[in-house]
């Protein structure tokens, strides 16, 4: 067997006290592989420690336990082999949308007609062609979160990691980006790890979803997505899809009920 792109082991999270009460262990000792080219999404109920886990890999916080390997190398904080797209716009709000997407090259110190390829590439690959001369706040949330993709994938990162980046859209658009995230992956094959809370969207983009306890959290099961590709928005009217949506829907109720018994 090939060794995993990503590879947690026993990794755990307890932050200190406040106030002088108990230690909050936001995570149990947590395990998870992750092969090149997967689409994992990571499903739990609110405060489950996904974010935690997500941030971690990223190297914006460190485990209190345990390690997380990157082709081999430990994680010890944040790296141009990691790109990472928050719920919240992070856009740059004095550079425009091409030199948003620009940004980390220009950090590489990439010359500028290469810079220019890949720019305008991306602005045709997340659909903003026209729009690469506006500022962030003349842009949809929509918008911004293509301008933001199209920022982390042009660094051309090994591993892709989203925190609930649709969260914060009306359905409509919800869908649109799915469909468009999914298309890119399809056509680039990146590792992604994608934090949701939402079941349908866990299940349409992913090769597999985990399913994390309620806090502390764990991975409680580990499930395999056979949707075929590419992977068009009606499949999730089909039996197959309504089949695994039934069985996510009864994992996640699970944990949130024990959640909630427990505060």
């Amino acid at each position: 067997m090939t060794s995993p792109k990503l590879l947690v082991e026993n990794v755990s999270r307890v932050f200190p006290s406040v106030h002088g009460g108990h230690p909050i262990r936001a995570l149990e000792p947590t395990s998870l592989a992750v092969g090149g080219n997967d689409f994992i999404t990571i499903l739990g109920p609110s405060g489950c420690g996904k974010s935690t886990l997500l941030r971690i890999v990223a190297g914006l916080d460190r485990p209190s336990a345990g390690r997380v390997l990157l082709d081999g190398r430990e994680v010890r904080g944040p790296g141009p082999d990691r790109g990472m797209v928050f719920q919240s716009y992070t856009l740059f709000p004095w550079l425009t949308v091409a030199q948003n997407i620009e940004f980390g090259l220009k950090e590489k110190g990439m010359g500028e007609a290469e810079r220019r390829a890949i720019v305008s590439a991306y602005i045709d690959k997340v659909g903003l062609r026209g729009f690469e001369n506006h500022w962030p706040k003349q842009l949809s949330g929509g918008m911004q979160q293509r301008t933001a993709i199209a920022r982390a994938l042009a660094n051309d990162p090994e591993i892709l990691l989203l925190d609930e980046p649709f969260g914060a859209l009306d359905n409509q658009t919800r869908s649109l980006m799915q469909e468009l995230l999914l298309g890119i992956w399809e056509r680039e094959q990146k590792t992604v790890l994608f934090v949701t809370h939402d079941i349908e969207e866990a299940i349409f983009l992913a090769s597999r979803v985990v399913v994390m306890s309620a806090r502390p959290g764990r991975v409680k099961a580990d499930i395999r997505v056979n949707l075929p590709h590419p992977r068009h928005y009606t499949v999730k009217t089909s039996p197959e899809f309504s089949e695994l949506k039934a069985r996510l829907t009864e994992e996640i109720r699970a944990e949130a009920v024990l959640a909630a018994t427990e505060h």
